[in-house]
């Protein structure tokens, strides 16, 4: 392998909280794409550290322990113990597993505090925070609960909105409760260390706009993902606010000052450190020094996390990061959007999850297929579904019929034919030029895919290398020509092993277990990602082993008892109960010719503003196939710009145009309203073309 370049990478995944158990949304948000990106630099030749580990301070774990009359000590030893395993089980190859409840982390959370405490970083000051009056504390953020101002979903917490994702204060809920006494908490002062985010924005701006920092090229922003860049936009835009970067609670890292006594530093401040702790750790077991990663500007820092951490990881975290002065900021921040399951969202209070631990439990031998299955659904720039049938469809239909079909008969035919050995060929078979040349087209575009973090793409370019030979063996089929040209027959099945290698070696990032098992079985033990697009990795006479299934069917009745087993173990959604007094009666009837007169159009939303001056107007760029539209929508309270881009929306298009706030709006965006004034956007249940009609 090659080890030229100088450039070092610190790949972190978000720190897992230390309450529950990882499941597929988890894995599929950050912790596979990460080590896809991890696998393609080692295969590269390059060292990259990569560091995770268990969050395991914040309210919502002495919750859990309350309500198992537990020490939160040994609800986070739990979970950090299982959660571990199950990384090391399906492979998961983090170079570092922390914790953020060592002393390591406690010492480096204080010290990189008192600096900041130092350097004028925080304001100290006085605030009305809620208060149960019953148990006679101070609420943490996850203490509160209540009606999200944003999206009008009751159960939202006093920090975020798990409906729509929004990060909240608590004062801003809607008829707020306390979690541990029920009743409506009031109003009390204390003192808190607050983060003045407002005197950042400019610089904000521009690193995330332009890339730059301080005057110099940071990073290319054209890199970083829309979603992540309008979102981070819509908060700077909506005008940053400064943030207590201190909590009134027992569980957590203690503030390093005399008059900070019983407060701990805020999670979102004591958690990103955490990556910094995990470093420090590292270094010390590999005699390395934890500051080539964190403050050599030669090092790139990435950060893979899921949409609902954005702005703790490209506003809060960095302005922490800057205030410090001494610390590297991230050159990218691929964010995923989120993992539904089965038409649901996933959710692990009502047990509606694929917990990591229990799949490779039930399905030993199917790691890589579920690192197939969600990297083919990967929520790169919108939000995706896993089911379990697709999940067979898969395999069954692509691993096992396409990829494991091809090299299965690849190894056979050799060992029919030639005894096991490669064929030696006296030249290169020209007449299957143009084989090669596809191949070589795969793995070019693989290679950009992954660099650019398009892991859904890439591994789509990787299974066409097995595409390619699937086709190639089914099309000469070397079984007919054996008794007639045996010459043909070995220059097909030379390059047949060929490509197999050159899918193996590809597909590595995606499928380890089953590249590495197909390597073996070629002879093939120290390989590169520069060895790609060779038609000699396998040398003419070598032996080859006997073949072996990389994968196995998935029968019916195994996924029909993942199904059932799903549906039994999760907690029954509670029972809307429908106050028929405010259900919209049904208009009067109207002609069939009236409803023609209607032209209704699948479009795409291209882009999506807030309109200045407005709590409710969104300012919508619609596709329509042969044009595009400015629309605007009132539904700013139940969708945030960012989360629109890229949706399907039905357009009634041949409204007349009407000026509104200054701006002509040409249609009307169709929206299903309910009794409590929440409103859903009207989408195909499968993507359609733009400007197709609905009738």
């Amino acid at each position: 392998m090659s080890t030229n370049s100088s450039k070092k990478h610190l790949i972190t995944a978000a720190l897992p909280y230390a309450n529950g158990p990882i499941h597929i949304g988890h894995l599929a948000g950050a912790y596979l794409p990460a080590d896809i990106y991890v696998r393609y630099l080692r295969l590269k030749g390059e060292k990259p550290l990569f560091i995770c580990g268990s969050d395991e301070h914040g309210a919502a774990i002495t919750l859990r322990a309350k309500k198992e009359n537990k020490t939160p000590q040994q609800i986070v030893d739990e979970y950090h113990t299982l959660n571990k395993k199950a990384f090391e089980d399906f492979g998961i190859t983090f170079d570092i597993f922390h914790r953020t409840s060592s002393q390591l982390h406690h010492k480096t959370a204080q010290d990189f505090f008192l600096d900041l405490d130092k350097k004028g970083a925080f304001e100290v000051k006085k605030s009305e925070q809620f208060y149960d009056e019953d148990y006679k504390q101070f609420l943490a953020d996850r203490y509160i609960t209540g009606t999200c101002p944003k999206c009008n979903k009751e159960g939202a917490y006093g920090d975020q909105c798990e409906s729509c994702g929004s990060s909240l204060n608590p004062t801003e809920l809607i008829n707020p409760k306390s979690t541990l006494s029920g009743k409506p908490p009031v109003l009390k002062e204390t003192t808190h260390w607050y983060l003045p985010m407002q005197n950042e924005e400019n610089w904000l701006r521009e690193w995330i706009e332009m890339g730059t920092l301080e005057g110099k090229k940071h990073h290319d922003p054209k890199s970083w993902r829309k979603p992540v860049v309008g979102q981070c936009k819509s908060w700077i835009d909506g005008g940053l606010q400064s943030r207590a970067m201190t909590r009134d609670l027992d569980w957590g890292v203690k503030v390093p000052l005399k008059e900070g006594d019983g407060k701990v530093l805020y999670v979102w401040l004591d958690a990103p450190i955490g990556y910094i702790s995990a470093t420090k750790a590292w270094a010390e077991e590999n005699d390395e020094k934890w500051e080539d990663y964190w403050q050599n500007e030669e090092t790139e820092l990435i950060h893979f996390i899921g949409k609902d951490n954005i702005v703790f990881h490209c506003i809060i975290f960095p302005i922490l990061l800057k205030k410090h002065g001494e610390f590297n900021l991230p050159v990218n921040v691929p964010a995923n959007e989120f993992l539904n399951l089965e038409g649901k969202k996933i959710s692990t209070s009502r047990n509606w999850a694929v917990w990591l631990h229990e799949f490779m439990e039930d399905m030993p031998d199917k790691n890589d297929v579920l690192r197939y299955a969600l990297c083919s659904i990967a929520p790169e720039t919108k939000d995706s579904e896993f089911t379990w049938q697709d999940f067979q469809a898969r395999n069954n239909s692509e691993l096992v019929a396409i990829y494991g079909n091809f090299v299965n008969r690849s190894v056979v035919l050799t060992h029919k034919y030639f005894n096991g050995k490669v064929p030696a060929l006296k030249q290169f078979p020209h007449e299957y030029q143009s084989v090669v040349d596809q191949m070589k087209s795969h793995i070019d575009s693989c290679t950009q895919k992954l660099e650019n973090k398009q892991f859904r793409e890439a591994q789509n370019e990787a299974i066409a290398i097995a595409r390619l030979g699937n086709k190639f063996l089914a099309e000469t089929e070397p079984w007919k020509l054996i008794k007639t040209d045996e010459e043909q027959v070995a220059k097909i099945l030379n390059l047949s092993l060929q490509i197999a290698a050159n899918a193996a070696i590809a597909l590595f990032p995606f499928l380890p277990e089953s590249s590495r098992s197909l390597l073996k079985m070629l002879g093939l033990e120290h390989v590169s990602w520069s060895d790609l697009a060779s038609v000699d990795l396998i040398k003419g006479g070598s032996k080859i082993a006997e073949a072996e299934h990389l994968f196995s069917k998935i029968e019916d009745a195994e996924i029909q008892k993942q199904i059932d087993k799903l549906q039994a173990k999760a907690e029954p959604q509670n029972k809307v109960e429908v106050d028929e007094s405010k259900i919209e009666p049904i208009k009067k009837t109207i002609e069939f010719d009236d409803f023609l007169k209607l032209d209704i159009r699948i479009g795409t939303i291209k882009a999506a503003e807030k309109m200045p001056k407005s709590n409710k107007m969104l300012k919508l760029q619609i596709d329509l196939g042969n044009e595009e539209r400015t629309i605007l929508s009132g539904i700013a309270k139940n969708y945030s710009p960012e989360d629109l881009v890229g949706e399907q929306v039905q357009v009634v298009v041949n409204l007349a145009p009407r000026k509104m706030m200054g701006v002509l709006s040409e249609g009307m965006v169709l929206m299903a309203e309910s009794s409590d004034e929440t409103l859903a956007l009207l989408s195909p249940n499968k993507k359609v073309s733009e400007g197709s009609k609905v009738s």
